[in-house]
C-alpha cells in the first residue's frame, strides 16, 4: 500500500549529534534509551482502521512518533519505520453497511483522506505502509506456526490463540484478571464465547460469515483477527527485538499485549519489542474523543475551514505526548499567536543565540520528547528585547523544522 508523500528534513549535523532520546517504556514504567542501535533504529506504529476521518487524537499520536523519527535522524541514525492500516475489520464493515457502500470504497476514501492529513501536518511517512488485506499470507504463516506448537485451536471454524502460551502475557499492561476481562470485552474481545480454553484467548482467524469479505487460505475461508495482523507485519518487516512499539494508550491492552504474546509464543525465546511507548488520549467537551460520543474534531474539517496546518501542529505540540488532555477551540488562536511571534523574531536572531537554541531544544526533546519545555525555550527566545543582526535566522528555521516539523 502506498504511504503519503514525505518532506525533506534539514540536517543539523554541523552542530554535532543530538543526545540519545529517552522514552518512557510502558512495560517497565521507566525512562529508557529509545534505541541501542548504532546505525538503524526500528519502530512499528499501529495505524488506523479507515472507517472515519482523522481526528485530533489520531493526529497527536502520529505526531508523537514523527518526533521520535526526527530525533533518531538527528542522532545520526537511519530509521526503519513501519505502520499498518487495518483495511478490513468490523468497524469498517459496520460503517459500510450503515451507509450502503462497498467496504473497499469506504476504506480507500478514508485512507486517502488520512494521507492528505498526514502530508498537511508534515508527518514523515513510514518506509513501509501495509494493509491487513495485502498481508494475509503473513498472517496465515504465523497462525500456522502457532498451530504447529499447539498454541492455536479451533472454536467452530474460527482459530483462537491461547494467550497463556506466552509466559510473559500480562507483563505489559499489568492488569488484574478482572481488569483484563473487563477491558477485553470493552475493546473488541469476546470473553463470553463458549468453547474457548480461556476467556481472554483472542481470535486469530475469523471464518467466513454471510455477507462478509473472506479469502481462501490453508486456514479456511475467512479473514484475519486484529492482533495477529500487527504481530505478523512487525515480525516480517522489522524482526525481533525492534526498538519501539507505539500507539495510543488505549492499545496497551488488549492489542499490544496480545500482539506481543502471539509473536513470542510462536517463536520461544523471541523478544518482540524493546520498548512500548504510548500516547495519551485527547478529550473534547469533557470526554475522550470517540465516534460513539460524536465529539470528534477532524483534521480535514479544520483544514477545510482554512486552519494553517502549522498552527494545528503547533497546538498539538503544546501538550506532552504521554498526557491526557482536552482540546479547546481557542488552542488554535494561541498557537497562531505563538507561530507569528517566532517568525517575527527570526530577523533579530544572532548566530550565538541560534547555536544555544540548538543545544537547549535538543536537550529538552531528548528527555521523553518534552515539547512543552522546547516550546517554552522558543517562546523565551521570541520575547528577546534586544535587536540582533539576523545571522542566526537560518539555523533557527532548520532547528524548528528538523525537530518540531514546523515551517517558519
Amino acid at each position: 500500500m502506498r504511504a503519503w508523500k514525505g518532506t525533506d528534513v534539514p540536517s543539523l549535523e554541523r552542530h554535532g549529534r543530538s543526545p540519545t532520546l529517552q522514552l518512557f517504556d510502558t512495560q517497565r514504567r521507566a525512562l529508557r534509551p529509545s534505541t541501542t542501535a548504532r546505525d538503524e533504529a526500528r519502530i512499528y506504529v499501529c495505524g488506523i482502521t479507515p472507517y472515519d476521518a482523522t481526528h485530533l487524537g489520531h493526529a497527536a499520536t502520529y505526531l508523537a512518533f514523527d518526533l521520535v523519527v526526527r530525533a533518531w535522524r538527528d542522532m545520526g541514525l537511519q530509521v526503519r519505520y513501519v505502520q499498518n492500516v487495518t483495511d478490513v475489520d468490523d468497524p469498517l464493515l459496520e460503517r459500510a453497511e450503515r451507509d450502503g457502500e462497498d467496504w473497499r470504497d469506504v476504506a480507500d476514501r478514508e485512507i486517502e483522506r488520512f494521507r492528505g492529513d498526514m502530508e498537511a501536518l508534515r508527518i514523515l511517512p513510514p518506509a513501509e505502509y501495509l494493509g491487513a488485506v495485502e498481508t494475509i499470507p503473513l498472517v496465515v504463516e504465523l497462525v500456522q506456526q502457532l498451530q504447529h506448537l499447539g498454541h492455536a485451536y479451533q472454536v467452530d471454524d474460527d482459530w483462537y490463540f491461547d494467550v497463556h502460551a506466552d509466559p510473559a502475557f500480562g507483563q505489559l499492561a499489568k492488569l488484574t484478571d478482572a481488569e483484563m476481562l473487563e477491558t477485553f470485552g470493552e475493546r473488541g474481545g469476546d470473553p463470553d464465547r463458549p468453547g474457548k480454553r480461556h476467556a481472554l484467548d483472542c481470535l486469530l482467524w475469523r471464518a467466513e460469515r454471510p455477507g462478509e469479505p473472506a479469502w481462501d487460505t490453508p486456514l479456511g475461508r475467512g479473514r484475519p483477527g486484529w492482533h495477529i495482523e500487527c504481530s505478523a507485519i512487525a515480525l516480517s518487516t522489522l524482526g525481533e527485538h525492534f526498538d519501539v512499539q507505539g500507539g495510543g494508550n488505549d492499545l496497551v491492552f488488549p492489542h499490544h499485549e496480545m500482539s506481543a504474546s502471539e509473536a513470542q509464543a510462536a517463536f520461544p525465546g523471541l523478544l518482540f519489542a524493546r520498548n512500548y511507548v504510548h500516547t495519551g488520549m485527547v478529550g473534547y467537551e469533557g470526554e475522550k474523543m470517540s465516534k460513539s460520543l460524536g465529539n470528534l474534531v477532524f483534521v480535514s474539517r479544520l483544514r477545510e475551514q482554512g486552519v494553517d496546518p502549522m498552527v494545528l501542529r503547533l497546538a498539538l505540540l503544546a501538550h506532552h505526548y504521554r498526557s491526557d488532555w482536552e482540546w479547546h477551540d481557542d488552542d488554535l488562536a494561541e498557537a497562531e499567536k505563538r507561530l507569528a511571534a517566532w517568525r517575527a523574531q527570526l530577523g533579530s536572531t544572532t548566530q550565538v543565540q541560534a547555536n544555544q537554541l540548538v543545544v537547549s531544544v535538543r536537550q529538552a526533546l531528548a528527555g521523553d520528547l518534552d515539547t512543552p519545555r522546547a516550546i517554552k525555550l522558543l517562546d523565551d527566545w521570541a520575547e528577546g528585547w534586544y535587536p540582533g543582526d539576523g545571522s542566526g535566522a537560518e539555523t533557527v528555521r532548520e532547528l524548528i523544522d528538523a525537530r518540531l516539523g514546523i515551517l517558519l
